[in-house]
């Protein structure tokens, strides 16, 4: 039998394999060991091996990685595992471009509320942004092999998103933000962006707009899957026009769908963005058409913040304490951490509509008012 084979069979017998126990805890640590008596090797072999120092033939130092690998083990787990060693850090991986990140208001806050919690508590946030959902995992992976955090924060969940079982597999206590309430293998904290869009909605078919243009961003989160279909139902209740453009939520990808929108003819007489940094962007390029706001098209932005405030005229967006959202999410993270309880969803407060200088009645309704 190969040593691959013998290591599979004793990581099995030890229940040291990635995932949980029967009883639903997380598996127990992998020790050098373990490792060494797997490969048939001492544990001074172990280190020399992981550590990339001499005195090994290369098919003792392959036979000893092998194991490791297969294993998801690094060196200094045993370490920390056998002192009980807690590292004090909760881990945030994304995979979106940092250009994107760094222009939106709404990570800033989220996060900086969320480290606000964590800070009270001693506790440091390690973000990382990644390419895509595969390397993410692939970090998930190496920080459980390494004992690198006691916690993780999940954000932009997918439509049938792998991460949350993969985490829940490798027993690191973690919140996602999102999911909607629906049952799954994390604790969830959700906002019901369904209503809030059939707020923004409600707001503009109520001026009188029927020819509504809405910049969406990544069809593949689930939250842009709510925001679309709560559109698509008020399409269908209230009999009117709604195209969306998806975007990355970048302002560049928001500027160029805005000038698709407006060049339309007829031309859409409001358009609803799914951020605050594509809302401005628009309203820019609205300005430069020479098609002002509101009085030819309003403007309205799923998320609110300075950018919202400052512009002019100022917009009319969905408003929450995103800062707060992210202290609600940490507190919640703490209890997981603390308690391993049972995975639940956890409601946060929905954004409520404050309506500014950026929307109003569409300038066929506004004639006929005043006529």
């Amino acid at each position: 039998m190969s040593p691959k084979n013998n290591a599979s069979s004793g990581a099995e017998a030890d229940s040291a394999s990635p995932g949980r126990t029967p009883t639903g805890e997380p598996p127990p640590r992998l020790r050098s060991t373990d490792i060494a008596r797997l490969a048939g090797v001492s544990v001074a072999a172990v280190s020399i091996a992981v550590n990339g120092r001499p005195g090994l033939s290369d098919a003792t130092r392959k036979r000893i990685l092998d194991v490791a690998d297969e294993l998801n083990w690094r060196p200094h787990l045993a370490a920390r595992a056998l002192k009980g060693a807690t590292n004090d850090v909760v881990g945030i991986v994304i995979a979106r471009p940092a250009r994107t990140l760094g222009v939106e208001p709404f990570f800033a806050q989220f996060l900086s509320g969320l480290q606000s919690c964590l800070s009270n508590r001693g506790i440091a946030t390690q973000l990382l942004i990644v390419e895509d959902t595969e390397t993410q995992m692939a970090v998930y992976r190496r920080w459980a092999a390494e004992n690198r955090v006691d916690g993780l924060v999940l954000l932009d969940l997918a439509v049938d998103d792998v991460r949350p079982q993969l985490v829940a597999d490798l027993g690191i206590p973690a919140v996602v933000l999102g999911s909607h309430g629906n049952p799954m293998p994390l604790t969830s904290v959700w906002v019901d962006d369904h209503a809030a869009t059939v707020s923004i909605l409600d707001h503009l078919v109520g001026l009188g707009h029927r020819r509504i243009g809405h910049v969406s961003g990544t069809v593949s989160y689930q939250h842009t899957q709510r925001r679309l279909r709560a559109i698509d139902e008020v399409r269908d209740s209230a009999g009117i026009e709604v195209t969306s453009i998806s975007t990355d939520y970048s302002d560049a990808q928001g500027a160029s769908a805005t000038r698709r929108l407006l060049e339309a003819r007829p031309r859409y007489t409001a358009v609803v963005y799914d951020n605050d940094v594509m809302a401005v962007a628009g309203l820019g390029v609205a300005t430069e058409m020479g098609i002002p706001v509101p009085d030819e098209v309003s403007v309205v932005s799923f998320d609110d913040s300075v950018l919202t405030t400052m512009a002019r005229p100022t917009l009319t967006a969905l408003t929450r304490d995103t800062f707060a959202l992210g202290t609600f999410t940490a507190t919640e993270l703490l209890r997981v951490m603390a308690e391993r309880p049972q995975p639940r969803p956890v409601q946060a407060p929905t954004p409520q509509l404050v309506v500014r200088q950026s929307s109003a009645p569409p300038t066929e309704v506004a004639n006929v008012s005043g006529g």
